[in-house]
């Protein structure tokens, strides 16, 4: 040990100058420190911990227990550990709370020898989101306070909280498409491959529709009748730009527009009808960093530098996932809302136009945001004009509703308020997704 020869150096020092008191009091304290130093790394070594959490995708207001297995391996009795699975602040104090705490999630544990200890903690899950449980930092020390150790003894795991699904009430989505599944009232589309009955020819009738066995064993022209039907279907384009998403509203209203977007998701998949996603939004779980190797630290700052998730992400590339009407499908659009943000990257106009030819026409397109700038609203209404159904779901307070809604309904766009979950019940999601 390196000790060892300054001890002899010091005792020789004080041997020769007379000095014995202080030589004997300098190596004393070093023999301490060195002790010190020496059952604080072997106490941090000693102790292994492992986390279990029930389920990794819960539902908001439910709560999630954490446990927390420490085992003792050595034969040390270790005085004190502070056990601290770490949470971020943002989630637990910013307003508004996203992970209310129940049980503090640090512990200051006195441990025997070979021996192992549950401890839990719990949280109330009030926001949708993707959050970051994790990692364990166990913090230990010699009981004269000389020496610390620290260590990251538990990589982080991630719980998926997903959003609401209100339930749409008395919905009759029709977009006026032909060749559709849904019966519907309204003739002037009809479904050629649904026939449904006959009728003596009238003035107008066109030839091809002429059902020449019954003109023959009639003697009088007749006409075959069609079943008029209609695709239900949208593709949900979710606006999370942050110019037109802004700070003051959140998170109120980007959790607003991805509840409805999983609401009428929910709707159409209940109703076997496709539906399909595409955001400029950010997916949290890009955020994700590297775990951080398990050594040991001397200083807490170290220790706990960038463990967190990230807090921005340079992605400029859109989120899209086609139409489908699978229980996979909806499964994956609802675990990638649940982990939407907002972001700094493609702009609505910029997103339309890169995401422009993988929007069906025969479905609905129907874009939720809060407010739109000019270039957006322009984008919007070519698309419109070039045959796609496209409806906006305006997502603000009823005192900016008609400044917004303006200049969008001037475009000749269709537009629905979305002002809280109680008008997300009562959407008139015919107006939506008609032409």
């Amino acid at each position: 040990m390196a000790i060892v020869p300054l001890i002899t150096l010091i005792l020789l020092l004080g041997f020769l100058t007379g000095a014995n008191f202080f030589s004997l009091g300098a190596c004393t304290f070093l023999i301490v420190m060195q002790l010190s130093r020496y059952l604080s790394d072997r106490w941090i070594d000693a102790v292994s911990i492992t986390r279990e959490i029930p389920s990794l995708t819960m539902q908001i207001d439910q709560t999630l227990s954490v446990g927390l297995k420490l085992e003792n391996r050595s034969g040390f009795v270790i005085p004190w550990m502070l056990v601290e699975d770490r949470i971020a602040k943002r989630d637990t104090q910013s307003p508004p709370i996203a992970l209310k705490l129940l049980l503090l999630p640090a512990r200051l544990q006195w441990i025997a020898a070979r021996r192992t200890y549950l401890k839990t903690y719990s949280m109330l899950l009030q926001r949708r989101g993707y959050y970051q449980i994790g990692p364990t930092l166990l913090e230990t020390g010699d009981l004269l306070g000389l020496y610390r150790s620290f260590r990251i003894a538990c990589e982080p795991q991630h719980v998926t909280v997903l959003p609401k699904l209100v339930e749409l009430e008395g919905l009759e989505f029709a977009s006026r498409r032909p060749m559709g599944e849904l019966k519907v009232d309204d003739r002037v589309l009809e479904d050629p491959t649904l026939m449904v009955g006959l009728r003596e020819y009238q003035a107008g009738d066109p030839m091809n529709r002429v059902h020449w066995k019954a003109t023959a064993r009639t003697g009088k022209l007749h006409t075959r009748i069609f079943q008029p039907t209609s695709v239900q279907g949208a593709m949900l384009l979710i606006d999370m730009h942050q110019a037109t998403n802004p700070q003051n509203n959140e998170p109120i209203r980007s959790d607003l527009s991805v509840t409805a977007a999983a609401s009428i998701a929910h709707w159409l998949y209940s109703n076997s009808e496709p539906f399909g996603l595409i955001s400029n939004g950010r997916d949290a779980a890009e955020r994700v960093r590297a775990s951080k190797e398990s050594k040991r630290f001397d200083d807490r700052t170290e220790a706990t530098k960038n463990i967190d998730m990230k807090t921005n992400s340079d992605r400029l590339r859109p989120i899209i996932l086609g139409a489908n009407r699978t229980p996979e499908h909806f499964q994956e659009i609802h675990h990638l809302l649940a982990r939407l943000e907002r972001t700094d990257g493609l702009q609505l106009h910029e997103l339309i136009q890169e995401t422009e030819s993988r929007i069906p026409k025969m479905l609905s397109l129907i874009v939720i945001g809060q407010q739109f700038d000019p270039a957006g609203i322009a984008t919007l209404e070519s698309l419109s004009r070039r045959g796609f159904a496209v409806s906006i779901l305006l997502n603000c307070h009823r005192d900016v509703y008609f400044e917004r809604c303006g200049p969008l309904v001037t475009a000749g766009l269709r537009v629905e308020q979305l002002e809280d979950e109680e008008s997300l019940k009562h959407l008139n999601a015919l107006a939506l997704l008609a032409r």
